[in-house]
C-alpha cells in the first residue's frame, strides 16, 4: 500500500466500533457481521500497519497506543462524514430549519417578525421549537439565545447584539405620573415585579446604573416573562426585561421605559453544532438587523 493510499473503509469502520464498544462481538452486532469479519477487518488494518492497534487485557481487548492515534483520527474523519451526508440529505430534502428559543423569545420576538422572515428570506423554512432549556442544542439545528460568554466548545456562535434591559412599567400605573419625572434612584423605594427564573436581572440593571443592587425591593416574583409583563401592562407594577422583547409594547404605549435600557455583558446568539448550512448565516444577518432597530 502506498503512503497516498488509505486502508479499507469497511475495515476502518471495523476497527471505530470494536476501539468505541471495547469488545468485537459489539462491533460485529453493530455492523451487521459476523464476529470473524471484524477480526479479519482489523487484522488486515494491524498488518499493514505493521503494529497492534489492540491488546489482550484478561477476557477483553485494550487499544494500542497506535489505536488510540487511529481511533481519534476515525471519530473526527467519520463524524464530518455524518455533518457532511446529513447536511446534504436536510437541503436536498428541503427540510426546515429549526429554530429553538425560550417561550419569552418565541412569542414576544420570533412570532411577530415570522410574517416579515417569510417575506424576507422566501427560501427559509423554519420549524419553531419552545424549549424547557433553552441553551439545549440536542433537538435543535440552532437557538436564539440570550447568554453570557464564555460558550460551550463544541458550539458555533452567531453573536448578534448586546443584551440591554430596563425597567417598564404601565400608562395604568397608579403612580405613572409621577414616576416617569424621577430618577431611576427613586425604584428603590418601589415594589419590583421580577421573574423567578431570572432573580439577577434587577441588581445588574442597578449596577449598569451605577445603583446599588441590594437597593432593589424584588416583592413579586412571577413564573414566566409573560406573565411577568402582564402584569406590568395591568399597572400592578414595575417590570424589568430586555429591551427587544418590550419593543412593540413600547412602540404602541403599552408599557413605557422611562428610565432607558442598559446592556449587562449578555448577548443575543445564534448557537449551533451545526456547519456548513448557509441557511444558518442568512437567519444571523436578518436576526443581527432586526436585534440593531432598537
Amino acid at each position: 500500500m502506498s503512503e497516498r493510499d488509505l486502508p479499507s473503509l469497511h475495515a476502518l469502520r471495523a476497527f471505530e466500533a470494536t476501539a468505541r464498544l471495547g469488545s468485537m462481538s459489539q462491533a460485529a452486532q453493530e455492523l451487521h457481521v459476523t464476529h470473524g469479519a471484524v477480526s479479519r477487518q482489523i487484522r488486515s488494518l494491524e498488518e499493514a500497519l505493521g503494529q497492534p492497534l489492540f491488546a489482550r487485557q484478561g477476557r477483553g481487548i485494550q487499544v494500542t497506543a497506535a489505536g488510540r492515534t487511529l481511533q481519534e483520527s476515525c471519530q473526527a474523519a467519520f463524524g464530518q462524514l455524518r455533518e457532511s451526508w446529513a447536511r446534504l440529505r436536510r437541503e436536498q430534502a428541503g427540510s426546515p430549519l429549526v429554530l429553538g428559543c425560550s417561550g419569552s423569545v418565541l412569542a414576544r420576538w420570533v412570532i411577530p417578525r415570522l410574517e416579515r422572515l417569510r417575506h424576507e428570506l422566501p427560501a427559509l423554512t423554519l420549524h419553531l421549537a419552545a424549549q424547557e432549556e433553552p441553551s439545549s442544542l440536542a433537538s435543535v439545528d440552532v437557538a436564539l439565545l440570550l447568554e453570557a460568554p464564555p460558550w460551550p466548545a463544541s458550539w458555533r456562535v452567531y453573536d448578534l447584539a448586546p443584551e440591554r434591559i430596563g425597567p417598564v412599567l404601565s400608562p395604568r400605573h397608579p403612580d405613572v405620573e409621577r414616576l416617569r419625572t424621577l430618577p431611576a434612584s427613586a425604584l428603590s423605594e418601589e415594589p419590583l415585579l421580577y421573574t423567578a427564573s431570572r432573580p439577577q436581572a434587577w441588581p445588574d440593571w442597578a449596577r449598569a446604573m451605577g445603583l446599588a443592587p441590594e437597593s432593589m425591593q424584588q416583592t413579586q416574583a412571577l413564573p414566566h416573562l409573560y406573565f411577568l409583563l402582564e402584569a406590568a401592562a395591568a399597572g400592578l407594577g414595575v417590570a424589568i426585561a430586555p429591551q427587544p422583547l418590550v419593543a412593540d409594547d413600547l412602540a404602541s404605549g403599552r408599557l413605557l421605559a422611562p428610565w432607558g435600557f442598559r446592556e449587562t455583558g449578555g448577548r443575543w446568539i445564534l448557537a449551533t453544532t451545526h456547519t456548513g448550512d448557509a441557511r444558518l448565516d442568512a437567519l444571523a444577518a436578518w436576526a443581527r438587523d432586526e436585534l440593531a432597530e432598537h
